[in-house]
């Protein structure tokens, strides 16, 4: 395995100052985000690079200079919402596709969206309460709202799976995101389900924080997904126990509230010891991965720089090399 970063955490700097960074933490790849909701602070626009022959040389040619790899693309966002933000990310994201093939990178990380509850609506719907509720004048109270929104998930990402496998990516990594239609390895396969014969490109961005948040166990997600793990984020949650013990894991306090919150992303190792990460590398290359590992650091318990030093520490002691 190698080690990567998600390079927005560096804010907007030269792209030659960020890629010295990366040098100088003693990482071997890069993600840059390119479209959604990502700051695309370093690929300001995916359809200027694709059509910018000389522009798009110089970028590689920077970052092939000092050693670096690109290990993905992200483009994570919500492009299964019926709204100019939902739109502008259905375009960028399958941008990103287009140009991952133009610069010789096979993996796009990216997230499923979701959609709302009916035709109409604009506000996203998360349904994760149950559905067996009684009809009502022989309505379904929400199993009618799932139903459209696997229907909308299904003819979007049919069509992008298709941009994707055209453009050469061979590996469509979703972030099991909790508030996205994909949020676990069931939900993964429900879309793998729908989408049918070109759900091959599709796998896991395996982000083992994602499912610690939501009381689930990475380490057996991963020997769940099999060879369907296509990347990994290296990121750490915890929850705060205290306070997990009165409300409960859901949550949605602003980021900002650390004492408040339920659980909080923070630094690789300060949630679970570093035997669990050795544990959770070694079951992931058992099952076959041995890609990047990729540091998405937003713990706000530190400094960016103490967050970033702890969690590379932590990955370099960990990954199964």
């Amino acid at each position: 395995m190698k080690l990567s970063i998600c390079t927005d955490v560096f804010g907007k700097i030269p792209l030659t100052e960020m890629l010295d960074k990366v040098v100088a933490y003693g990482l071997d790849a890069v993600e840059l985000t390119a479209g959604g909701w990502g700051g695309c602070n370093f690929i300001e626009s995916a359809e200027e690079y694709i059509n910018d022959d000389a522009k798009r040389e110089a970028f590689l040619k920077e970052i092939k200079s000092r050693g670096l790899e690109i290990s993905a693309l992200n483009c994570s966002g919500n492009p299964l919402i019926d709204t100019p933000m939902g739109h502008e990310h259905s375009k960028t994201m399958r941008d990103t596709m287009v140009l991952a093939g133009k610069l010789g990178v096979d993996t796009v990380v990216t997230m499923s969206g979701l959609p709302a509850g009916a035709p109409g609506d604009k506000t996203p719907n998360w349904f994760v309460s149950t559905v067996s509720w009684p009809d009502f004048d022989g309505f379904s109270y929400m199993k009618e709202g799932v139903k459209y929104q696997w229907e909308t998930a299904a003819a979007w990402w049919k069509e992008t799976c298709r941009i994707a496998k055209e453009n050469g990516v061979k590996r469509i990594a979703i972030e099991e995101f909790p508030g996205a239609l994909v949020h676990n390895v069931r939900t993964f396969n429900k879309l793998c389900e729908v989408v049918g014969e070109d759900s091959d490109v599709l796998g896991l961005n395996l982000d083992p924080s994602h499912l610690m948040i939501q009381g689930a166990e990475p380490i057996a997600a991963a020997r769940a997904l099999g060879d369907k793990i296509f990347y990994v984020h290296g990121k750490d949650a915890r929850p705060e126990r205290y306070n997990v013990d009165v409300d409960g894991l859901l949550e949605n306090l602003p980021v900002e509230c650390s004492k408040d919150r339920t659980w909080n992303y923070v630094a690789v190792g300060c949630g679970r010891d570093l035997q669990w990460w050795k544990e959770f590398f070694s079951v992931c290359r058992m099952m076959g991965y041995n890609g990047y590992v990729s540091l998405e650091m937003e713990d706000l318990t530190m400094s960016v720089e103490a967050g970033l030093e702890t969690s590379i520490d932590a990955l370099k002691a960990t990954i199964s090399k």
